[in-house]
């Protein structure tokens, strides 16, 4: 795959979009990393935050320190004979989960509607490794796929009010995992007792851009001895 040329759309007046791709796809992920790293060294002291996503980087500049022409100056420098990081460059996190209707509501749902039962479905969802594409929504929030089509499946058309923290949930072809308590439409298949968002760590999420997980099902009372709450949600949006 030949590197990818950004094309630059104005975000403010001291930021711009790169958009580098068209589509998602996990191949993406490494030249992502690789740009994000190169415009860390090109930008200096001079890069305020730059913010990966599925396609796109949006880069935040000091305009006290550098101007516009020079800004994309610095970004054709970095993408000068670009390379794709190694995929293995990120961290891999193993999430323990517990698939149950009381706390993954849709777990029946997702299952008639693939054709492949509950059992089946939970294998596919933690037999495969994820992606972390990038950080949104809530704090912590790691959108991450790409899940198989057969378990893909769109958002419920009525969001809940209250979701728990640890509800591990699929949307379309991605798979999360809500850090903390908050609205949402996801389609819930259980949940996670790992702490996500934390103000102790570094970044202050656990999972970052470029990261692998694996969800490995567990059964009720190792959820309960690694700290989760069982609290059922309501079964009805």
């Amino acid at each position: 795959m030949r590197a990818p040329v950004p094309r630059l759309e104005v975000a403010g007046i001291d930021s711009l979009i790169l958009r580098l791709f068209d589509s998602i796809d996990e191949g993406n992920m490494p030249w992502l990393l690789a740009a994000s790293q190169r415009l860390h060294e090109s930008f200096g002291a001079a890069l305020i935050d730059l913010v990966p996503s599925y396609t796109t980087l949006l880069l935040h500049y000091d305009i006290q320190r550098i101007g516009a022409p020079q800004a994309r100056e610095l970004i054709a420098q970095a993408f000068a004979d670009l390379q794709p990081a190694s995929r293995s460059g990120g961290g891999c996190h193993h999430l323990p989960t517990w698939y149950d209707r009381s706390v993954g509501p849709e777990l029946p749902l997702l299952a008639r509607r693939s054709g492949l039962g509950e059992a089946e479905l939970i294998r596919r969802h933690s037999g495969h490794e994820y992606q972390v594409f990038a950080l949104g929504f809530a704090p912590g929030f790691a959108f991450m796929g790409l899940v198989e089509e057969a378990l893909a499946t769109p958002r419920l058309s009525t969001p809940r009010k209250r979701i728990a923290p640890g509800s591990v949930g699929i949307a379309e072809r991605q798979t999360a995992v809500y850090p903390v308590v908050s609205p949402g439409g996801w389609n819930l298949l259980g949940r996670c007792p790992s702490k996500l968002f934390d103000r102790a760590i570094e970044g202050y999420s656990l999972l970052q851009p470029g990261d692998r997980v694996r969800f490995e099902p567990i059964d009720h009372a190792e959820f309960i001895r690694l700290g989760g709450d069982d609290s059922p949600l309501e079964t009805s949006p």
